[in-house]
């Protein structure tokens, strides 16, 4: 197995993790069955490339597996009230959705009627459909799309709407590499008025050639620059970069901040699933009931 620098000793106090993955790999990655603790949060993406049957067929999978399905809503991929209510409805029928990721979604115009997620929310089919929990977007770093002001307006109203609804909100990131700059954003957000748990974006293990990449597809820019600032002298030492260094100082955050709005770490397995779990288990965020489930990965 290629080596990751960085690996630290369990900790009993390691922070829980969710993972993300294609609907493709949810469907037919081998290794799903069993790789994964039972419950855990697998964010099913939404980039387009998948129909409502596909998605359906994914997240049913994912459930029928043990873990928790959380497939993504992409409002401005959505096309008609009438389709989003089809997916929505299909995905808990079908597939025993509970739990979904409600974004905006990267594209430059709106492929139907919904601009916005808090528009998606707003359609009442979440409360109609029996979902019960709603993660949201949160951007530590700023978006493209829209300034800080905006930003902050738009989790104020997603957070009026859980409050109405009664369903549990989270707030999910993007990933990105300067914990400092996420940690003070997710802290800050409580001098606004939110107390919404927050779910911190990280990429897991991989090339740091790959990750530039998908810094750059994401439109992370700081981030991006962060870390070109840091690939010099990673590559001097291996190929693969740790996410540790991003972690590392959210646990000691957290630990001298019990406080803190930071919940949980949302896991992009850039690297693959394999190797990201076997990171995750391996430095405490998941926990198996078998020492050898973990020395297995592979």
């Amino acid at each position: 197995m290629e080596k990751i620098i960085g690996i630290q000793n369990v900790r009993p106090d390691s922070i829980d993790a969710s993972i993300e993955m294609a609907p493709s790999q949810a469907l037919d990655s081998p290794d799903l069955p069993g790789l994964l603790p039972p419950d855990v949060r697998v964010y099913i993406t939404d980039i387009g490339l998948a129909d409502t049957p596909t998605l359906v067929k994914a997240a049913r999978r994912v459930t029928d597996l043990g873990y928790a399905a959380v497939p993504h809503i992409a409002a401005r991929r959505q096309t008609t009230r009438e389709a989003l209510e089809t997916r929505l409805k299909a995905l808990a029928e079908e597939a025993g959705v509970r739990d979904v990721l409600i974004i905006g979604g990267d594209v430059a115009a709106p492929a139907g009627s919904f601009s916005s997620s808090i528009e998606v929310l707003e359609t009442g089919f979440i409360d109609k459909h029996g979902i019960t929990e709603v993660g949201i977007a949160g951007h530590p770093e700023g978006s493209r799309d829209f300034g800080e002001e905006a930003a902050i307006a738009a989790l104020r109203m997603k957070s009026a709407w859980a409050e109405r609804s009664g369903a549990r909100m989270r707030i999910v990131t993007q990933f990105g590499f300067d914990a400092d700059k996420f940690i003070t954003w997710a802290d800050g957000l409580a001098a606004y008025g939110l107390d919404l748990p927050v779910h911190l974006g990280v990429a897991g293990p991989a090339k740091i050639m790959t990750l530039l990449r998908y810094a750059a597809l994401c439109g992370v820019g700081n981030s991006l620059n962060f870390l070109k600032k840091r690939s010099a002298s990673l590559a001097a030492l291996a190929t693969s970069h740790s996410p540790e260094s991003f972690v590392g100082p959210i646990e000691d955050h957290l630990r001298a901040k019990p406080g803190s709005a930071i919940a949980q770490l949302h896991i992009f397995p850039f690297g693959g699933i394999k190797n990201t779990a076997r990171w995750l288990y391996e430095r405490g965020s998941w926990q198996s009931s078998d020492a050898d489930d973990r020395s297995s990965i592979a």
